[in-house]
């Protein structure tokens, strides 16, 4: 694999303002699982905070887990953003579409997203842990990320 397919996960599609607070969250929590293990300490935080001890602890192990099949399993290393960035990858987009599928029961659509980051004989099982851990984020009554990026900002059409 060459430099420009390891990375073409990468590119830029949006921003984070844009999407709903389960997408935003599922982003900003897999870029600070990525980011090390201060990172991913402050997630375990979060969830604890949230949820309580028991079910923040059971919420990121299911987020470890489907994590850990990803990258174990995934059809090419699974890119992301720095955790300050207000840009959305592609990647990123198809993980938080993922996530927001399978939280909202459209299971057929989860699939399919499932077979876009990993094998397919593997995407039932990331789908099950994607549906936990995105219920998980509504339990947490999380706002969407508007103040992320000024509201003013038009992207230049170009066709």
């Amino acid at each position: 694999m060459n430099d420009a397919q390891t990375k073409r996960g990468g590119a830029p599609v949006g921003y984070i303002a844009e999407l709903d607070a389960i997408e935003a969250a599922s982003v900003i929590y897999l870029r600070l699982w990525a980011d090390g293990p201060v990172s991913r300490a402050q997630v375990k935080s979060d969830f604890a905070t949230a949820l309580g001890v028991d079910q923040g602890n059971r919420a990121v192990r299911t987020f470890e887990q489907l994590c850990s099949l990803c990258a174990s399993h995934g059809r090419r290393p699974l890119m992301h953003h720095s955790v300050q960035c207000k840009c959305l990858g592609a990647d990123e987009s198809c993980f938080a579409n993922f996530i927001a599928a399978a939280a909202g029961g459209e299971r057929e659509d989860a699939m399919l997203f499932a077979s876009l980051l990993v094998r397919v004989d593997v995407a039932p099982m990331i789908v099950s842990c994607a549906a936990d851990f995105g219920l998980a984020l509504k339990r947490m009554r999380l706002a969407a990320p508007v103040d992320l990026v000024p509201m003013n900002i038009h992207p230049t059409t170009l066709h």
